[in-house]
């Protein structure tokens, strides 16, 4: 895979993160099947960043971590945004379960190292790494495999 960097920024708070997940939303918002790859440790802010996307995707939502359901669905008026826990799925039995394989829209999901086998061949990174108590570190870059 080789990345294409599109957006690298400090997040200074939880809302700095929302809007940055907001600005991508903005940017992909057009094309229907879109696939991220939220990466960062537990508290990272990966639901925040989501959490902007569908300010901008599906403004009537209200966002929750998929944690113990592994799969969150909201709808907009234009799009469908998915979100997914990958950290409990050990198989492509596992997603086909949840119903991952019949997404039609946007899907924003974690733990992507547990499922490699389900990743398109073009996929947004979406890198959280925490800098500070608050602060955090995200990269935003296009893979084409």
């Amino acid at each position: 895979m080789s990345g294409k960097i599109i957006l690298e920024k400090q997040s200074d708070s939880e809302e700095q993160t929302e809007a940055l997940g907001a600005d991508l939303a903005r940017r992909i918002e057009g094309q229907s099947d879109a696939f991220l790859w939220l990466k960062g440790d537990l508290g990272a802010g990966k639901t925040a960043f989501v959490r902007g996307m569908a300010s901008v995707l599906c403004p009537e939502a209200r966002v929750c971590s998929p944690t113990y359901t592994v799969m969150r669905m909201y709808r907009g008026k234009k799009n469908t945004l998915y979100h997914f826990d990958m950290y409990r799925i050990t198989s492509e039995e596992d997603l086909e379960s949840v119903g991952f394989y019949d997404c039609e829209g946007i899907i924003a999901a974690e733990w992507c190292e547990n499922t490699p086998y389900a990743l398109p061949d073009r996929y947004y990174l979406v890198e959280i790494d925490k800098t500070g108590k608050q602060t955090r570190s995200i990269r935003i870059s296009e893979q084409v495999g």
